[in-house]
């Protein structure tokens, strides 16, 4: 039966409704056969199938393909401050329920649709929230939520003095939205002086600068992977190629390597991995280079055996179904060729940060590149993202790292 709503209600087909049972929160345009009331661009839609059942209430977004993201399906909520207050209450304890403390200086707050935000994506950088607005729906509510959040964490006993925004994205274009990126306003209060601050993951101290920094600023969903990579690196000579800020390389030195040499394409971000080697008293252990990691491998087997252990941790190589091909190759090129270089007993860790390139497709890649490089791999683990970025079961959107420990014999 309809619900009993004031909002405008969009009718939808059975594909769009059996999307919906199954748990995936998002109707797109070309399912939609009727709407009827007024709507706001942003504004909040109740979703029946064919039939008039309720199936959810969502924000509307009159730009996107993606045309309602759900928030609920319970006919009886009520979307007041009270609610998102709550809501923003839940996603915070859960994460102080699954990390240890001291894991709480740096982690994910919001991870979109998988704590029920569709579009916000909050991270906590110690003392300082870095967010992204990618719907138009939580750019219209953000001056509520924003503060709230803040309040809580402080209520809470976290010191925060800053919120910045990073929607200097264009998939906010997609939603009819602006790029830009600037401190929030955080009512009666004058915006921080400086957009750079120091976290603690994993033991390693590292300096963030949310205003310039790769995406919100760092790469949260390693953070338990590092750690597993640093219980395997004792003794080792490491090989940490894609290194970025450095945080692969230093965990391994700090977990007792011998010796780590990070490679990364950009000096820049050499330079910011070897600023964070000396400022944890690593410098003596790892040398950052500046090379391309396509180029160096092959160069590498000249001098074979020289690692045995060697770190993947490349970009996304595809962001599209389109190119999930092109992508595969290359990842299958960069773990052939470190299979080759590795000695039989060494270690290779190897992931993809790219939701296109799913685990039974990547899985294949590595039998394959294992194959054609004559060798066989002794899984040691088999991990995903760190607990911070939950996966929600019936939106595939919100798996997307794959990481595997092996040791090749």
């Amino acid at each position: 039966m309809k619900a009993d709503r004031s909002y405008p209600q969009y009718t939808v087909t059975a594909k769009a409704e059996a999307a919906i049972l199954r748990g995936h929160p998002w109707v797109y345009d070309a399912e939609i056969l009727h709407a009827e009331g007024e709507t706001v661009n942003g504004g909040l839609v109740d979703v029946l199938n064919k039939k008039g059942r309720y199936l959810g209430t969502g924000f509307l977004s009159e730009a996107s393909k993606i045309r309602v993201r759900l928030l609920s399906r319970n006919a009886n909520d009520r979307f007041d401050s009270a609610f998102w207050t709550r809501k923003l209450r839940w996603a915070w304890e859960y994460r102080k329920a699954v990390m240890a403390p001291a894991d709480l200086d740096c982690c994910r707050i919001i991870f979109g649709e998988a704590d029920a935000f569709p579009g916000l994506t909050v991270d906590k950088f110690h003392d300082l929230l870095s967010v992204q607005v990618l719907s138009v729906g939580m750019e219209r509510i953000k001056g509520m939520l924003l503060p709230a959040l803040v309040e809580i964490l402080r209520q809470d006993g976290q010191d925060i003095r800053g919120v910045y925004e990073r929607n200097d994205v264009a998939l906010r274009e997609k939603e009819g939205l602006s790029q830009y990126k600037g401190w929030f306003p955080i009512p009666d209060e004058a915006p921080p002086s400086s957009p750079v601050t120091e976290i603690t993951e994993n033991s390693i101290r590292y300096l963030v600068d949310v205003e310039n920094g790769q995406k919100t600023g760092f790469f949260l969903d390693q953070k338990y992977n590092r750690q597993a990579v640093a219980r395997l690196a004792r003794g080792k000579t490491v090989l940490d190629c894609f290194t970025h800020t450095g945080s692969f390389a230093l965990n391994a030195a700090m977990g007792g390597a011998a010796h780590v040499t990070a490679v990364d394409v950009l000096e820049s971000a050499v330079e910011m991995a070897r600023a964070n080697a000396e400022r944890n008293g690593l410098g003596s252990i790892v040398d950052c280079v500046a090379a391309n990691v396509f180029e160096l491998l092959p160069a590498l087997e000249k001098d074979p055996a020289k690692y045995d252990f060697i770190i993947l941790d490349p970009p996304a190589f595809t962001k599209s179904r389109k190119t999930v091909h092109n992508a595969l190759a290359g990842y299958k090129e960069i773990n052939y060729r470190a299979m080759r270089l590795l000695p039989r007993g060494g270690y290779l860790a190897t992931c993809s940060c790219s939701h296109f390139a799913t685990e039974e497709k990547f899985a294949a890649m590595l039998h394959d590149a294992a194959r054609d490089a004559g060798v066989q791999l002794r899984q040691i683990e088999a991990r995903q993202q760190s607990c911070d970025h939950p996966i929600l079961w019936g939106v595939e959107e919100t798996s997307y790292l794959k990481f595997y420990l092996f040791q090749v014999i």
